[in-house]
């Protein structure tokens, strides 16, 4: 296992500080606020911990109210909505210097059978034909308006071996195209041992889940996005369903495309399969997504102002 793997893992796994209140801490991210998917996976393991054993999560709702600040630690609490005799409905809050700054909700289901069907996988080539991130980045070092991107990005996703399929935002600046992009992901090590838990496989899977979604809206208008600096903005509202079992250590195609986009917001979808094809979880989230002021936009040129 990777020494970058050790340290999300550790990042994930929060301090019980009451019954049902946690406190994490926070890794750099590309910006200067915290990363949504790591606050998102933060929530998620603190509302799994107050959950009867055998119920694995099955849908979460969330909102990023405001940014967080990568500085100080993030208090989770977690309020036990219901457990009934199939599901569990759990709601969280995150706070940090008095003001919540994400909100939750999670359901949770015990095992059942029941009917199957899904959309068939989409066409993608072999994860081990696609260039790692090492190689992608350096590629691009040129328009990074900030020589120390490059590291930043490759450090915050060093957990994780994530692999475009075609090229990333950041390398068709200028070059509208449609709004659709895929990935392959896994995180860079296996998960043995008492780490070989399902409800980790799906928090991982959640903390991955908002690394790329965004970019089929920058997709569509050549635009590099906030590593090149032409576009600020950050998640709003991030949506996911978990519908079958899956490993976070084994590849999984991301699948994502953006219906719309419009007022400052871009609307994405995502699919994520397994390599053998099976559909195991679908992403929706809403984002600021904006013109920085010296282009002629209204808002402030700031990722971490512009955030809301």
């Amino acid at each position: 296992m990777s020494q970058e793997l050790t340290s999300l893992l550790e990042l994930l796994d929060l301090e019980r500080i009451e019954q049902d209140i946690f406190r994490g801490s926070s890794r750099p991210a590309i910006v200067p606020r915290v990363f949504g998917g790591q606050v998102a996976a933060q929530a998620l393991v603190a509302a799994c911990r107050t959950v009867p054993a055998g119920r694995l999560p099955h849908s979460l709702h969330a909102y990023f109210l405001r940014s967080g600040d990568p500085g100080a630690p993030i208090v989770y609490t977690v309020d036990r909505i219901r457990d009934g005799r199939s599901f569990t409905t759990r709601r969280v809050v995150a706070v940090q210097h008095g003001q919540p700054i994400f909100h939750l909700s999670a359901s949770f289901q015990v095992h059942e059978e029941g009917m199957e069907h899904q959309e068939p996988m989409p066409h993608a080539p072999d994860p081990e034909t696609l260039p790692a991130a090492e190689e992608i980045v350096p590629r691009y070092r040129e328009l990074f308006t900030d020589p120390q991107v490059p590291e930043r990005l490759l450090k915050a996703r060093a957990a994780v071996d994530l692999r475009y399929v075609e090229e990333p935002p950041f390398g068709r600046v200028g070059r509208p195209g449609e709004p659709r992009s895929q990935v392959w992901f896994r995180t860079n090590g296996k998960l043995d041992g008492e780490l070989d838990d399902p409800m980790l496989h799906i928090c991982l899977a959640t903390y991955v889940s908002d690394m790329t979604l965004l970019d089929s809206v920058l997709l569509a208008h050549g635009r590099g996005g906030w590593a090149v600096g032409d576009v600020v903005g950050a998640s709003l509202d991030h949506a996911m369903w978990f519908h079958r079992p899956f490993r976070a250590d084994e590849w999984l195609l991301y699948d994502q495309e953006s219906p719309t986009a419009q007022g400052g917001r871009g609307l994405a979808k995502g699919r994520i399969f397994t390599r053998d094809g099976r559909l195991v979880v679908s992403v929706i989230q809403e984002g600021v997504v904006r013109v920085p002021r010296q282009e002629g936009g209204a808002q402030p040129a700031s990722p971490a102002a512009a955030s809301r």
